[in-house]
């Protein structure tokens, strides 16, 4: 925008956000960053940025982080002082966790009443302190540039996080002499930058690779942050070695590719939590041991050495002590693996070293396979998943948290960056905002929202937002009538005592909700009518919202209870038609992989 250089601080902040890669902002309005607002209007006029009005702010945060997930790039929200800033801390918390980078940015009363409790006045830099990987009260308005420039870099580099920006209304106002802060301008002596890591690390990397007959690669949200993808399955191919992700990991390989086991932990696949337990050589790529899925860590993995790889020290020996660490860049560590590899003369793997072990998780996964009801008359979640999978293979998907989520995470089989799912907070109510912001990120394609009856109801007013923008997200519930992870928690560890988790009463009808906002309602609750609504459900123009009416007593298994070892889960059905002993199982495929 050709202006003069005399501008005021909401100038500053607009320029910086569009010369730093923003645009798109999700936000609400309202008194103290008014300013901000007014000069967005004039760069919204001009078609250099777009703001998408949520109808909440925690909405707007969520829909920030389905952007940042969906698109690898940082996501942008705004909001005013006190509530309007305190709602974006469970969003915040949340893109905390799962190392999403955000820049959150929030008005606060002017700079004389800092301090004075004025009307809508709230620390919320204190607030947030611990859930931010930096933030910021912006006190002069020639810091604006700079202090953005920094925000958008700390959110993005090493391990990713949110970064906070807090703008008392006066220094919006004030006018100055402006100068753009490129990033390229940055000295930020407190960011550490990875040590080098020399041949000797990788030389004991490969020793341990060469030594094990049942190694293992565990792979976590790391992975997709760095875009590993191929470098993680050349790396299982050439060594033959299988491959098991956390929640936040999915997506890394395909779930038919013959070296993967799906996700593993607490509701991960029986073969995964096994394979676990029994290797010898554990490679943990961008993972961080979380307690959903090492279940009592120290039976966890608790016969095999373990080479950890990961962008943030910190997380590293933080559970688990390895025997091998390197941190750093997950893609760049790998890629001078390979390096290190290729200058090794007359080097070659033993593609048969392993093959007993593959044949062994083979005889798991005939064994103990993830199931679909069949032959029954109840809708289950579970074949509904599997069949919108099969429909929608590049589909992006969004979840809430609870049994749908698990059920999600067994049968969607999605691409890398195309699963966005709350894992570390484990937040109700994320999936539709997130939706939004991953429609907002790829408008072209097809994003589905797979959320249940009680998770829906924490954010449904973003059905507004979908409405204002006809953004043609797909809503799937599985409404089962109850809080259902918590209903199945109570019947198996609370003496069947449903206390508070049954939500039948004042749920609304959903196809009616769905058409007060202008959107298309489908319900189902026959098994009959299934591919038939589901291919309505996909194919349809514009936003649709299918309630699937799914069996209400239906649990997720397998499940590992609280303080067992993975390899002590409930609910698994065995198949009785193959023994676990028959070493007759072609897995030749797998040295063609």
């Amino acid at each position: 925008m050709n202006v003069s250089n005399f501008v005021t601080g909401a100038f500053s902040l607009m320029d910086s956000l569009i010369r730093n890669g923003a645009s798109y902002i999700f936000g609400y309005p309202g008194g103290a960053i008014l300013p901000i607002y007014d000069e967005l209007f004039r760069w919204e006029e001009k078609k250099l940025i777009k703001h998408i009005l949520c109808r909440h702010e925690q909405g707007a945060v969520h829909a920030a982080d389905g952007y940042a997930r969906s698109s690898g790039k940082v996501g942008v929200c705004f909001a005013t002082s006190g509530p309007g800033a305190t709602n974006l801390v469970t969003g915040i918390a949340t893109a905390q966790m799962d190392s999403i980078p955000i820049v959150v940015v929030t008005g606060q009363v002017a700079r004389p009443f800092i301090g004075t409790d004025a009307f809508q006045e709230v620390d919320i830099f204190g607030i947030t302190l611990p859930i931010v990987k930096h933030s910021y009260v912006v006190r002069d308005p020639r810091d604006m540039s700079q202090i953005v420039a920094e925000a958008f870099y700390i959110a993005q580099v090493g391990r990713p996080g949110p970064v906070l920006i807090d703008i008392p209304k006066d220094v919006g106002l004030e006018k100055f002499t402006y100068s753009f802060f490129p990033q390229q301008s940055l000295n930020l002596p407190g960011v550490k930058f990875f040590k080098s890591i020399k041949d000797k690390h990788f030389s004991k990397m490969l020793e341990l690779i060469e030594q094990s007959n049942q190694p293992l690669l565990y792979v976590g949200g790391g992975a997709i942050t760095s875009n590993a993808t191929d470098s993680i399955i050349q790396l299982a191919t050439k060594f033959q070695i299988p491959i098991t992700t956390t929640l936040m990991g999915k997506g890394i390989i395909s779930d038919d590719h013959v070296l993967s086991l799906g996700m593993l932990g607490m509701h991960g696949t029986a073969y995964a939590n096994f394979a676990v337990s029994e290797c010898d050589l554990l490679i943990a790529l961008g993972a961080r041991f979380d307690d959903r899925v090492t279940g009592k860590l120290d039976e966890f993995a608790c016969n095999a050495q373990v080479i950890h790889i990961d962008v943030d020290s910190a997380e590293v020996g933080k559970n688990r002590i390895p025997h091998v660490a390197l941190v750093g860049d997950l893609s760049d560590i790998l890629a001078r693996f390979f390096d290190y590899l290729n200058s090794i003369e007359g080097f070659k793997t033993n593609n048969l070293q392993t093959l007993s072990w593959r044949q062994r998780i083979l005889s798991w996964k005939r064994q103990y396979p993830l199931l679909v009801p069949q032959n029954v008359e109840f809708l289950s979640a579970q074949e509904i998943l599997h069949d919108l999978s099969l429909v929608e293979p590049t589909a992006y998907y969004t979840t809430d948290v609870g049994q749908h989520q698990m059920w999600a995470a067994q049968f969607l089989n999605v691409l890398p960056r195309h699963w966005m799912s709350s894992s570390g907070l484990g937040t109700m109510g994320y999936g539709l905002p997130a939706a939004i912001g991953v429609q907002i990120a790829h408008l072209n394609q097809k994003v589905i929202c797979i959320t249940g009856d009680a998770s829906f109801q924490m954010n449904l007013q973003e059905l507004g937002t979908i409405s204002h923008y006809n953004l043609p997200v797909k809503i799937l519930i599985i409404n089962n009538k109850w809080q259902g992870m918590v209903r199945q928690w109570q019947q198996a560890f609370y003496g069947e005592r449903y206390s508070h988790s049954n939500m039948e009463k004042g749920s609304p009808n959903w196809v009616k909700l769905a058409q007060s906002f202008g959107i298309l309602g489908l319900e189902i609750e026959s098994r009959k009518e299934l591919q038939k609504t589901l291919s309505l459900f996909c194919s349809y123009d514009g936003p649709v919202l299918l309630n699937c009416k799914v069996k209400a007593e239906e649990n997720c298994y397998p499940m590992v209870a609280p303080g067992k070892s993975n390899s002590q889960m409930i609910g698994l059905i065995k198949q009785n038609n193959f023994s676990i002993n028959d070493r007759n199982v072609d897995v030749s495929p797998n040295l063609k992989s």
